[in-house]
């Protein structure tokens, strides 16, 4: 199949108002908190750092072990919780307001690509949603729904937007990648006391996830290269995804936790220890390959000058896991003033909701009044910005309601590269 080349009017004709498109999607819409308790509104108000605190249903989502402690349990129902998390690695929204609309003198240009790191500019979208969530004694059931995406944009194609293109200039889109998944899933949790030292005691428990895939797209191959010399342009790719509409399959999360007299707790926990999704619905592949040589802009429309195909074919059903995460944390547990730290380490590069570099979360808790405390937190490292954190909520009779957000490296929240918002609300007896 051949088609006439858009592709390189593209490469031609943008210019630094292209870029701040990309500043304007990234801060209107601004990845961060993994999707795994976004949902829950004390823990995102205290930066994460939350594996020593989670009490009922929320310990099935943060270290099952928990729910093996006589303190830790509650009779509750988890009503509704949402949370959602955007961000990118670059662009403040200080930058947003005094990039656009401005013409971008080669400093501005300069300043712009300084802000990108070496593996290029980063979009992560992560959301979750809970819904009657139940607990009582050492059990807990959970309903949660996930979507998270992560896309990365090679810094050699924001050159090129910027600064345009000269002879002996090359092109490659090494690097880039995007992914996207969001699955639904039912957990059963359970922990239980196995040991006890004078006043420390051991606890391990377990999340067992049933899960209902909803969607996926990823990129399983991309490459891409192009170059300008005297006659024109020359290069050649290939983009590969796969996709699929449902599948099916399960998570098992594993934790252990340490209780130290009556006051503090030390937690391990392992999310998605195992897991496995099958998608047999709909399932695609889509394939773009294409090559040009000597192009120019006379000759752009050319048939014969750009070759490329396009394909869509069906594949037979494939697997895929979630990417698992490593925390310990250790907290303060009693009084009118808490605290919390957490350290979290993944073990996936380059996937939806994933990252290889280690997080720290730091979290406290006051509560001078006893049905309305105030939380604040931060959190730095991983695939998302440093920022802190801050929350509130109420408690009246058995329903509560908590609230948080996410804002930048300082107070102000110019500095933010994303936003976090979390809103959740239930009944404990």
């Amino acid at each position: 199949m051949r088609r006439s080349n858009q592709y390189h009017k593209c490469i031609r004709t943008l210019r630094p108002v292209a870029v701040l498109s990309i500043l304007i999607i990234l801060a209107a819409t601004t990845t961060a908190l993994a999707a795994g308790g976004l949902s829950t509104a004390r823990s995102v108000a205290m930066g994460g750092a939350y594996i020593g605190l989670a009490c009922g249903y929320d310990a099935a989502k943060y270290n099952p072990a928990n729910l093996g402690f006589m303190e830790y349990h509650t009779t509750g129902i988890e009503l509704a919780g949402v949370g959602t998390s955007i961000s990118n690695n670059s662009f403040t929204l200080n930058d947003y307001n005094t990039y656009t609309g401005a013409y971008l003198t080669s400093k501005d240009k300069q300043d712009i690509l300084g802000k990108i790191p070496s593996e290029g500019l980063k979009l992560a979208i992560d959301a979750e949603a809970t819904a009657l969530g139940f607990s009582t004694g050492p059990w807990a059931l959970t309903t949660t729904g996930t979507a998270s995406a992560a896309i990365n944009l090679n810094k050699d194609i924001v050159d090129l937007i910027l600064n345009g293109n000269t002879v002996a200039d090359t092109l490659s889109i090494q690097g880039s990648y995007s992914d996207a998944v969001g699955y639904a899933s039912v957990g059963f949790s359970y922990g239980s006391q196995v040991a006890q030292w004078g006043s420390k005691r051991l606890s391990v428990g377990a999340t067992a996830r049933y899960i209902k895939g909803l969607g996926i797209e990823r990129i399983i191959e991309l490459e891409g290269l192009a170059t300008t010399h005297d006659l024109g342009f020359a290069g050649q790719g290939e983009v590969i995804a796969q996709t699929a509409t449902g599948g099916k399959g399960y998570a098992l999360d594993l934790g252990a936790a340490l209780r130290i007299g009556n006051h503090h707790t030390i937690g391990l926990s392992i999310r998605n220890f195992l897991s496995s999704i099958t998608w047999n619905k709909d399932t695609e592949e889509h394939g773009y390959i294409f090559q040009f040589d000597s192009m120019t802009v006379d000759n752009s429309d050319d048939d014969e000058i750009i070759n490329s195909t396009e394909y869509t074919e069906d594949i037979p059903s494939f697997k895929t896991t979630l990417p698992s995460e490593m925390t310990l944390g250790f907290a303060k547990t009693s009084g009118n003033f808490i605290w919390a730290i957490d350290y979290i380490q993944g073990f996936r590069k380059e996937a939806a909701g994933a990252s290889t570099k280690p997080r720290m979360a730091l979290g406290i808790e006051w509560s001078p009044i006893s049905f309305m405390p105030f939380r604040a937190g931060l959190s730095t490292g991983g695939n998302r910005n440093s920022a802190f954190s801050f929350g509130s909520g109420f408690e009246i009779s058995a329903f509560y309601l908590d609230f948080a957000a996410v804002i930048g490296s300082s107070f102000s929240g110019y500095s933010s590269k994303g936003a976090d918002l979390a809103i959740s609300t239930g009944l404990n007896f």
